[in-house]
């Protein structure tokens, strides 16, 4: 009997029109990007071009140049990261308290269909309600300092995911739960290989409205009560006629904002990846 063997030659990896459709997206991805990025320099250079030809007031405008000039000097004197470090902190504290009570309490109100609907109107009430109005309450009550403001985010932030997150569970396809219940699974096991998988999107898109909302509660606490911090900035600029200040506090905000929303993406993309 011969030795022969047989050689299999492996066939391409993926066909060319696959490529293409790969190569179409990479392209896509890459106009989207250099898109945002020329409306963002265009839109710097038309205020600076502004400000320098005086069709615009810099003293109330400021301008690209003064920002940059202020950030700076803000390095010079030691406080520029002291004060993204407090507001930072204070942030990422009330976003995650924000979205993990919320969903706790999302699933307590979907585990008791009684206390859901009882605690429904409420829900639509607060949710309704100016939480800014509550500002000098808390203070009185927890005091003036990083607690009240971190409290006033939560404030913002947790109707808002309680809210999202239970609506996300009612919306789930009936039939799933009734064939895990058919096949004796109980209400726990519902919870944890049908619903909470299936309402990952929904959890997601929480995270990404409270990166929003975690910033504005921040902000407004700040404006109310603090010794320092961005809205802290923003306020003593605002006094002291220091709009340069004011303008480079908004932009660093802007900038936090977004590197903390390319967060919740990033951690999408890695979970998605990795499913558990």
């Amino acid at each position: 009997m011969s030795n022969t063997k047989l050689e299999l030659t492996p066939g391409p990896a993926t066909s060319p029109e696959h490529e293409a459709f790969l190569r179409s997206v990479r392209m896509e991805k890459i106009k989207v990007r250099v898109t945002q990025i020329l409306i963002l320099v265009i839109a710097f250079g038309l205020w600076e071009i502004c400000a320098q030809l005086r069709i615009v007031d810099p003293f109330i405008t400021s301008q690209p140049s003064r920002v940059i000039q202020t950030i700076f000097t803000l390095h010079q004197e030691g406080v520029l990261f002291h004060h993204i470090a407090v507001t930072c902190v204070e942030t990422i504290i009330g976003f995650l308290l924000g979205t993990i009570l919320g969903t706790i309490i999302a699933v307590f109100l979907w585990w008791s269909e009684f206390i859901s609907k009882v605690a429904e109107p409420y829900l639509v009430i607060l949710n309704s309600l100016p939480k800014i109005a509550l500002g000098p309450i808390f203070i009185v009550w927890i005091g003036a300092g990083p607690a009240a403001i971190i409290v006033m985010t939560l404030a913002i932030s947790l109707i808002v995911t309680i809210l999202e997150v239970l609506n996300g569970f009612i919306a789930i396809d009936k039939e799933k739960i009734k064939l895990v219940h058919i096949f004796g699974g109980s209400k726990t096991q519902v919870l944890r290989k049908v619903l909470l998988p299936a309402s990952f999107p929904t959890i997601v898109n929480a995270l990404k409205i409270n990166v929003g909302l975690s910033w504005v509660g921040v902000i407004v606490g700040e404006f109310l009560v603090s010794k320092a911090g961005l809205g802290y900035l923003i306020v003593y600029g605002g006094q002291v006629f220091r709009l340069d200040l004011v303008m480079t506090s908004v932009f660093i905000l802007g900038i936090a904002a977004a590197v903390m929303y390319q967060g919740v993406v990033l951690f999408e993309k890695i979970v998605v990846k990795n499913p558990k």
